[in-house]
């Protein structure tokens, strides 16, 4: 991928009608770019002159999994998430090319196309691989980067993740949704809540309920499960990149100050990789949750913001913050959360 790819300009930018949720103070609109549609959800109540921030959601996740941290970062950025191309409400992209460098580069144009670089990037699982790239490769468009539970390769792969990246082998998406045809919307969603939360029951029912508003809606995407595929395809071919263009080579070349965010509980990414995670991005902060998940930006928002905020006041961008933020170890942040954030969702992703 092109570090000096010229901007692409976005030929529209208009309201986006579909059955995807938008929750109180967002909207959604369609960003449309040669050969590329992208759904954007920003905060309508996030003021004006405040840094831009974007966020890059994981493997069959939509930009609903930031809904829950958004808002609590409102006077400090100025927030928008994408849903990726084939998921969400954005459609397939005309290529076909779902790598993880292909999605890089549609988050890449989309800054480009909108000028709104450099930003606070942020990214959970496939999202933190595909931040971690564009950091790398466009160290101007990024502030700063925060990664949930990041997918980045791992010599051993927790059990768990396994039927997830069986979806790459050729034939396997099709397999899958005819063993599960019979599988109801809401059945889906609490396996999903299964595997990426670390305590399901943390989700509110206002959020499982648009969860499975939102699986219903995919069911009908005759695109779904081939995105699904090809992604989980091209993030295992990420991992088996060497040289330069692997991720953890990668991730040794990025610049901006960086948060990274762990789950005790994660059953996708295992907890044992924060550590190797902060030996290689430089300069790098680590906030552990003992109790979270795999999302640990849905489960617990106010903690995720509260180290965000943290980061901001070493780079000298943010106003005062509000309330205690975590306690400190040195280079380490930890958290040891305890009781119900009602602001959890359900969205969910990997």
């Amino acid at each position: 991928m092109s570090t000096s790819e010229p901007p692409q300009l976005a030929t529209a930018a208009v309201p986006r009608v579909g059955a995807v949720r938008a929750g109180e103070g967002e909207r959604l609109r369609a960003v449309e770019l040669p050969g590329l549609s992208l759904t954007v959800r920003s905060r309508s109540t996030a003021g004006p002159g405040r840094p831009p921030a974007l966020y890059v959601h994981g493997l069959g996740g939509s930009s609903q999994n930031w809904s829950a941290l958004m808002p609590l970062l409102d006077d400090v950025v100025d927030g928008e998430a994408l849903d990726l191309p084939g998921f969400g409400d954005s459609p397939a992209p005309s290529d076909g090319a779902y790598s993880v460098t292909a999605h890089a580069r549609a988050v890449i144009r989309y800054l480009d196309s909108a000028g709104r670089g450099p930003v606070h990037l942020f990214g959970n699982s496939l999202g933190g691989a595909i931040s971690t790239r564009v950091a790398a490769v466009r160290p101007d468009l990024v502030r700063s980067l925060t990664l949930v539970s990041p997918a980045l390769p791992e010599l051993r792969v927790q059990r768990t993740a396994l039927p997830t990246a069986l979806l790459a082998v050729p034939g396997a998406a099709a397999l899958f949704t005819r063993l599960t045809r019979k599988w109801t919307a809401e059945q889906r969603v609490r396996g999903v809540l299964d595997l990426c939360w670390g305590d399901p029951g943390r989700a509110t029912p206002e959020g499982f309920a648009a969860a499975v508003a939102e699986m219903e809606h995919r069911q009908t995407l005759p695109h779904f499960w081939d995105a699904m595929a090809r992604t989980t395809r091209g993030l295992v071919d990420a991992y088996t990149l060497g040289g330069q263009h692997g991720l953890w080579r990668q991730a040794e070349r990025v610049l901006a100050p960086t948060l990274l965010v762990y789950g005790g509980r994660d059953r996708m990414v295992a907890p044992r990789m924060a550590e190797r995670a902060a030996r290689t991005f430089r300069g790098s902060r680590l906030l552990t949750l003992p109790d979270a998940g795999h999302v640990a930006m849905m489960e617990y928002p106010d903690h995720v913001a509260a180290a965000f905020r943290d980061l901001l006041g070493d780079i000298g961008r943010a106003p005062d913050a509000h309330g205690p933020g975590p306690r400190h170890d040195g280079n380490r942040t930890v958290v040891a959360p305890s009781g119900r954030d009602e602001s959890a969702d359900a969205q969910t992703g990997s």
